[in-house]
């Protein structure tokens, strides 16, 4: 498969995260990346990397449902499961060219991670 393909692009990120594999993160975020949601508003790959991460020390899985590809946007949902909150159902759609992701969305209820 095509490793710039939007679909493979979105997997790899998912991989890389849930394996804590930063620097393969790293490598498929363009550096002007922009992410919004309900933890953080980000404009650059370093500090998206540097989020993901801090996410990562509570993350216990990550379970895809379905994944919706229309050419260069990639919309996952998926099952956020952490250690300190039951699983969160989750949607996340990204932007991607030439091979990087250039902006993520990603929604879900953050109350039970927060304690609000």
């Amino acid at each position: 498969m095509d490793p710039t393909d939007s679909r493979t692009v979105a997997a790899t990120y998912f991989r890389a995260w849930k394996e804590r594999d930063f620097a393969t993160l790293r490598r498929i975020l363009a550096d002007d990346v922009t992410f919004c949601g309900p933890l953080a508003t980000l404009d650059n790959a370093d500090d998206c990397v540097q989020g993901l991460a801090g996410l990562a020390k509570i993350l216990d899985d990550i379970v895809v449902q379905h994944v919706f590809v229309d050419g260069p946007e990639v919309l996952t949902w998926f099952d956020l499961h952490t250690t300190v909150a039951p699983p969160a159902p989750t949607a996340n759609w990204q932007h991607i060219e030439d091979g990087r992701i250039t902006s993520i969305r990603v929604t879900f209820d953050p109350r039970p991670l927060t304690g609000g």
